[in-house]
């Protein structure tokens, strides 16, 4: 069955009836022959790890032969955000946080706001549940909608900003979703690419059932190394940590969690976030002259990517291909069709001949 806006829909198989293949990732546009394309496709800013993150995490190699032991970087991250750290579990990126809420949480009817990202569905049915989905239109921006919520649903998963729409939606909207007896869980692992890291739900605790995950893998170019974590109450952090195997973070990954919470990284990211919103701008510029041609974005964006809705999408990204640029397809998330791409936000020179290849390929 197909849902529609404010209405549920079970869902029993991987690729679901409507097409969508949840398990379809940006990395699979660069992977083989794509290995030497211009990337566009993944949201995992570009230059990085930087080279004192590099270093840091060198140096850490010299003391694998130890169990990993993560008590100063949950002490870290609990600083970073003002919490206890019984509040605090770090994870093996943010991908497993959604595993292991699927594994350990008691819920009966959870919904995933879509079009987001599709790992939390994916795990959710793996996990045996049947998950139900509120998604969001283009006509209304792809705002949401508390109403589409449904009354009785005990988990609610919705990314803030939202992958891939790159919509950021306000704190007092999602906070309104809390209700007595329902996890509310917000994935910001962009957050962090905002500035001001307005709109953020990380360090509240006045939200009730409020878990809020976040990645270190984005802004900090850690993707292989795989390091995450979820702020929520004592009792959930004891719940999730439960279900995971013994000492899941390694100890590289525990020290550039340390490292990406402190002071330096935090200053530093926060100024790589208002370069993101200037390549953004420049971006979104460039993308305006297309507008004639029928491309449309969806907005207004405030992620490190852009969501852009094009006639003939898989010839475009096809042809772009050709011509050296990956872009992700956009039909693999629910609420989407084969006319969207995804674009993440690159720096100006890379954008320029970006956007170069796209007037050839929509000419083409």
């Amino acid at each position: 069955m197909v849902t529609v806006t404010g209405t549920i829909t079970a869902l029993t198989r991987m690729r679901t009836e409507d097409g969508h293949d949840l398990r379809h990732h940006g990395d699979a546009e660069v992977r083989d022959d794509g290995g030497s394309l211009v990337d566009l496709a993944v949201n995992v800013r570009a230059d990085t790890p930087p080279v004192w993150l590099r270093e840091h995490i060198a140096a850490s190699l010299g003391g694998l032969a130890a169990y990993p032991d993560g008590r100063a970087a949950r002490a870290a991250v609990a600083a970073r955000h003002g919490l206890p750290v019984e509040r605090v579990l770090l994870t093996a990126g943010a991908a497993e946080a959604f595993v292991l809420l699927a594994r350990a949480l008691k819920v009966r009817r959870p919904v995933v706001v879509h079009p987001q990202f599709t790992e939390p569905e994916a795990a959710l049915r793996d996990a045996g549940h049947t998950v139900g989905r509120v998604l969001l239109r283009e006509e209304d921006g792809f705002r949401l909608d508390p109403a589409a919520v449904p009354e009785d649903a005990d988990l609610v998963v919705i990314g803030n900003p939202t992958n891939p729409t790159s919509v950021l939606h306000p704190a007092d909207v999602i906070a309104g979703l809390a209700r007595p007896g329902r996890v509310l869980v917000v994935d910001e692992a962009f957050m962090d690419a905002v500035p001001g890291e307005r709109e953020a739900l990380a360090g509240r605790v006045d939200v009730s059932g409020l878990v809020v995950l976040r990645s270190l893998t984005k802004t900090w170019g850690l993707a292989g190394l795989r390091i995450g974590y979820v702020l929520a109450a004592p009792e959930t952090v004891e719940d999730l940590q439960r279900a995971q195997p013994l000492w899941p973070v390694s100890s590289p990954a525990l020290a550039a969690a340390e490292a990406c919470v402190g002071p330096r990284a935090v200053a530093e990211a926060a100024h790589a976030a208002h370069r993101i919103a200037a390549d953004r701008a420049h971006l979104l510029a460039g993308l305006a002259r297309f507008t004639p041609a029928g491309l449309r974005v969806a907005g207004p964006a405030q992620g490190p990517f852009v969501l852009v809705r094009v006639e003939r999408a898989s010839a475009v990204r096809r042809r772009l291909r050709e011509l050296g640029y990956a872009v992700r397809r956009g039909d693999t998330f629910p609420g989407l069709d084969g006319q969207w791409l995804r674009l993440a936000v690159r720096d100006r020179g890379t954008t320029d001949g970006f956007l170069r290849a796209l007037e050839r390929a929509l000419t083409d």
